[in-house]
């Protein structure tokens, strides 16, 4: 199996912005805890900002790769939609 579709930039940025939301979320959950906030605070927009700032990279690394190399592209784009669902799961099942 050849990682040449995983060494793009298209496939790195949105791992590294899940990564970095999810990061976010649980620093904010270290620092002021599970309670919910009047407003929502910095962390909330940082998160929404890098959740839907990935959307497009992913859009453009589909649509570079699924038509070159669908056995390359489908398996990264598997390990992106992983990555947002981990990004995304303390939000929900914190009912954030």
């Amino acid at each position: 199996m050849s990682f040449e579709a995983l060494r793009q930039p298209t496939a790195i940025i949105p791992l590294a912005m899940s990564f970095t939301a999810l990061a976010v979320i649980l620093g904010h959950i270290a620092v002021s805890g599970v309670a919910r906030e009047a407003d929502e605070g910095t962390a909330a927009h940082l998160w929404q900002l890098l959740m839907a700032g990935q959307l497009p990279v992913i859009a453009i690394f589909a649509l570079l790769w699924l038509p070159r190399a669908p056995r390359q592209a489908l398996p990264v784009l598997g390990l992106q939609a992983a990555a947002g669902i981990a990004a995304a799961a303390p939000v929900f099942l914190l009912n954030w």
